[in-house]
């Protein structure tokens, strides 16, 4: 990067920070620090929710998942604006009227101690894990640009996120995050007009996108039906987005503490409603477009000389072994081939014909071939490489063609969009550390502590999350598409904890064993529909991992409940 942009890079980091110290100004205690007080009006709850779901594993993974696999992930959102609906009209009014912390209180008071005990637990692990690999996300960015071993850079960006969480709370977070987003649609926007500005002359957006549909990447509906029927391995499509991304949705923002955290610092339930309720109407375009970004580049690389592989320090690392020779050889024959692919686009272009997916998918497909084999010549030259490059690809763009200036706002936004989504998750962490754990089985009880010691702790308890999602973001190495990554992991617990939530709303008969039990078989079901689905000894998607344990819950604990005969009590 130019100097200029890493001055820009530096000053919208730096004032971020400041922003959030000065708006972090609240009571010192529980209420302040990790609620604000519950005074937010429904606009920051709204960029709250957004900047906590939108990481930077968003904007830097998502493009390259659309370039490699086409815009069909956008389906895993489907289900997204009815859980909203859902969660309005049930969830949202009773954390309200109970005036809890986290949204596993309730599960106490409906169950008992070691079903609230189980659930937090569940969470806590998820969402610890899944930070961890927020953090990787920013850090593949700095270790890019300086060279640093990935190792110390998620050391460095860690650091930093600490201090300005464990600085700030949830104030610092609400309000950081709406100037965050701000900046973040702003250059987002920016790259795509770039992209289509340094199109050939005379080609324009909508003939971008005719050739990102010849060759499959604006495939937005997809039914998942196949020759032979349903296919249910295949993640994406418009039954199992719809389906297993209501499940999904609902989980991660009716049960998840980073989400239930965020509409609970709102001043009242309307309010709470509002940021919700628009949450689901902003959403799926925002992602839709975040998504074109992705489409609109392999068209772009079509007519510019594009790399055969986008991780520049793998690729620098695997040309200094015997093996580049082979290497430069397969990257000039990918470029013959994109040559020759330009030269056929152009000339259908010039002569007003159509670019048809007959014409496109032979050279896209050889292309793909040559990606292969030269990842396959780096894994036998440098055993340890990660050579899934998903996560490059926009990254290189960014770097490779945009003008100087953009460059730095552009790695700015990332970092922005990493820092609103994990001080978010670290706040979160805290929380229920602290309300579902250190308060509950401190000897001596909370009373006899003050609101400032109270207070303290909750900064170390966040200090403490930061370093367990420093060291989990130094195995993230190797996890592939980092958006796709998050998710998996996310449907490995969330499923089982929408359930309990479930039974508790709806199934006012069955008590606290029944439920435990059901969670706890539940959770290991799911798990091993996870690992059969990973070993091909069964085909399932793991969006459906989702429906699998809420439904699992639901249903055993309708099952054990006889089994425990003891006496109902009315909730």
């Amino acid at each position: 990067m130019s100097q200029i942009d890493w001055i820009i890079l530096i000053l919208t980091l730096t004032g971020i920070i400041t922003y959030g110290l000065y708006k972090s100004k609240t009571s010192r205690n529980l209420d302040g620090y990790f609620l604000s007080n519950r005074s937010l009006p429904w606009y920051l709850v709204l960029l709250s929710i957004m900047g906590t779901q939108a990481s930077a594993i968003t904007f830097l993974s998502a493009p390259g998942q659309a370039f490699t696999d086409g815009m069909r992930f956008v389906q895993y959102y489907f289900g997204l604006p009815i859980a909203m609906v859902v969660l309005c009209i049930t969830f949202v009014p009773m954390f309200h009227r109970l005036k809890v912390y986290t949204a596993y209180e309730y599960l106490e008071q409906r169950f008992d101690n070691k079903t609230r005990t189980f659930t937090s637990l569940l969470f806590l692990i998820s969402r610890g894990l899944s930070t961890g690999i927020s953090i990787y996300a920013p850090s593949i960015i700095l270790s890019s640009l300086m060279g640093w071993d990935i190792f110390w850079t998620n050391i460095v960006m860690g650091g930093l996120l600490i201090i300005y969480t464990v600085s700030g709370g949830a104030r610092a977070v609400a309000y950081t995050q709406q100037l965050q987003l701000i900046i973040i649609f702003v250059g987002m926007f920016l790259a795509g007009y770039m992209i289509v500005h340094l199109l050939p002359a005379n080609m324009g957006f909508w003939d971008a996108l005719k050739i990102s549909g010849a060759a499959g990447k604006m495939n937005v509906i997809t039914t998942g039906v196949t020759d032979s029927g349903f296919d249910w391995k295949d993640r994406y499509n418009l039954i199992s987005g719809t389906i297993g991304g209501f499940f999904l949705a609902l989980s991660y923002f009716g049960t998840d503490q980073s989400q239930v955290g965020r509409y609970l610092t709102a001043k009242n339930l309307t309010e709470s409603r509002m940021g919700l309720l628009m949450n689901g109407l902003v959403k799926v375009p925002m992602q839709f477009f975040i998504l074109l970004l992705g489409a609109l580049l392999f068209t772009f690389y079509q007519f510019h000389q594009a790399p055969i592989f986008y991780n520049q320090s793998v690729e620098a690392r695997a040309l200094q072994t015997p093996a580049k020779e082979q290497l430069m050889h397969l990257s000039a024959q990918y470029e013959q081939k994109r040559q020759a692919l330009e030269t056929t686009t152009l000339e259908k272009l010039h002569a007003k014909e159509q670019v048809s997916s007959d014409l496109v998918k032979p050279y896209t497909e050889e292309m793909q071939s040559l990606q292969k084999q030269y990842k396959a010549t780096i894994k036998d030259a440098v055993p340890d490489a990660d050579t899934n490059d998903t996560n490059y690809i926009f990254l290189r763009f960014v770097i490779d063609h945009l003008p100087v200036g953009l460059v730095g706002l552009l790695i700015a936004i990332i970092f922005l969009a990493a820092w609103g989504s994990i001080a978010a998750a670290l706040n979160s962490l805290a929380s229920c550390t602290m309300v579902d754990f250190y308060l509950r089985f401190k000897k001596n009880n909370t009373n006899g502590a003050s609101d400032e010691a109270q207070y303290r702790m909750s900064k170390w308890l966040t200090f403490f999350w930061g370093v367990f999602c420093v060291i989990t973001a130094e195995f993230a190495k190797g996890m592939g598409s980092l958006i796709e990554a998050v998710n998996v992991l996310g449907s490995l617990f969330y499923g089982v904890i929408l359930g309990i939530f479930l039974v508790a709303f709806y199934l006012k008969k069955v008590q606290g064993n029944a439920v435990f039990w059901a969670a706890v078989i539940g959770e290991l079901l799911v798990i091993a529909c996870f690992l059969l689905d990973r070993y091909n000894i069964i085909g399932l998607g793991f969006l459906w991992l989702n429906v699998v344990g809420a439904i699992a819950v639901v249903v055993l604990a309708i099952i054990l409940q006889p089994l425990f005969r003891k006496p109902i009590t009315a909730q």
